[in-house]
């Protein structure tokens, strides 16, 4: 991948996905700061929501999910999952979609935590 055309010094073009995870780092990066608890969840990114009968129970009829969370148990992390094409498409732009990205991620751990989304973020809804 490295050579003349792209040295070492120089970045390559990040993906769409790459960027997207970028985001959710960041947003989960400004929220373990008041929540430190939250390094012992494992927080990641699907292109969709799954359809295998363990993701359908959440999802109602009338929204595809941006997000979801999946409890600790068995000795597995909790985690928190964002949907990057149902964001992306509800987007235009990356400061709209950092903004839902952020949204997304606040109300899931909100959800996790037992708390409420403003308690989790007092700037939520604001972005």
């Amino acid at each position: 991948m490295r050579g003349p055309i792209a040295p070492p010094q120089v970045p390559l073009a990040a993906s769409r996905a790459e960027v997207f995870a970028d985001l959710v780092q960041d947003s989960v990066e400004r929220l373990e700061r008041r929540w430190p608890q939250l390094a012992e969840v494992d927080f990641l990114v699907l292109e969709v929501p799954r359809l295998d009968g363990r993701g359908v129970a959440a999802w109602s009829d009338e929204a595809v999910p941006l997000g979801g969370i999946i409890p600790a148990r068995d000795g597995r992390r909790a985690r928190v999952v964002v949907y990057r094409r149902p964001v992306e498409i509800r987007t235009k732009g990356r400061d709209e979609r950092a903004a839902l990205v952020h949204e997304v991620v606040v109300e899931q751990v909100a959800e996790l935590l037992g708390l409420t989304p403003e308690t989790v973020d007092p700037r939520y809804g604001e972005d």
